[in-house]
């Protein structure tokens, strides 16, 4: 009775296929597959989040200087999203989280190799920087964005992204998690559009973020008013006038 017991505590991590072996070869970080038998587990984003409440606060202010103190946590964590890529075996929203974690993480770590920046533009080509590497593969803050993060056709990853400026949609003080994602992507989408210092919008016209402007093509299935319709607070007339903000690129603190 003792054996069969410890054996009932292995079965919510492991996944079953075709043979009777037992996969013991994972933690609690990585996917992995021994011979047939598949164990699939997703990284557990919890060392971000505890950086993310001690560091940024609820209006999204970040504390570079804090991070730096803390330098080494942040490391421990990128190791692990180093270490354990996606793989096919993982559902589409650990996938989306994964990579919304890693591009504002790795963010985080590009101000900080470059201290006393008042902004991520003062670097040079920040987004098309090759300093991420991930199971053996290169990777710009640029590449994630483009390639990975706005092929899954879901506008709402540019709410939840942060490129450590002001005009940015502010970074969440809490890392993104597979079975929060949707709820937190639509609280970004939110708190972005109905932020007075970000857009200005009224029923006949809007000034709104220049984000809409350069990845109009992102929103294009429902339209920009529409899908500003869907969050704002302020009912939008189809034939209002629009124009865009001004972008602030001073660093997020």
């Amino acid at each position: 009775m003792k054996h069969f017991f410890i054996f009932l505590l292995f079965i919510p991590v492991i996944g079953f296929s075709r043979n009777n072996e037992i996969n013991v070869g994972c933690n609690a970080f990585t996917s992995c597959v021994v011979n047939d038998y598949e164990a699939v587990i997703a990284v557990d984003h919890a060392q971000w989040t505890a950086l993310l409440s001690k560091y940024v606060t609820k209006e999204g202010k970040v504390d570079y200087k804090g991070f730096k103190t803390d330098e080494k946590a942040l490391h421990d964590y990128l190791d692990i999203l180093k270490s354990n890529a996606p793989s096919e075996f993982w559902s589409e929203k650990e996938t989306l989280a994964y990579w919304i974690n890693a591009y504002n993480a790795f963010t985080v770590q590009l101000i900080l190799d470059n201290p006393g920046v008042k902004s991520i533009t003062d670097i040079q080509d920040p987004w098309d920087k090759t300093f991420i590497i991930i199971d053996n593969k290169t990777y710009s803050l640029g590449y994630i964005e483009h390639n990975i993060l706005r092929k899954v056709d879901e506008p709402r990853i540019h709410f939840a992204i942060n490129c450590a400026s002001y005009s940015c949609p502010i970074l969440l003080n809490e890392a993104y998690t597979a079975d929060r994602l949707d709820a937190q992507l639509e609280v970004a989408s939110y708190r972005f559009v109905n932020d007075t210092t970000k857009n200005t919008i009224t029923k006949e016209a809007i000034e709104i973020s220049k984000i809409f402007e350069w990845f109009a093509e992102d929103f294009e299935a429902e339209g920009i008013i529409d899908f500003l319709d869907t969050y704002s607070t302020v009912k939008i007339n189809d034939n209002a006038q629009v124009t865009y903000k001004d972008y602030n690129w001073s660093l997020n603190n």
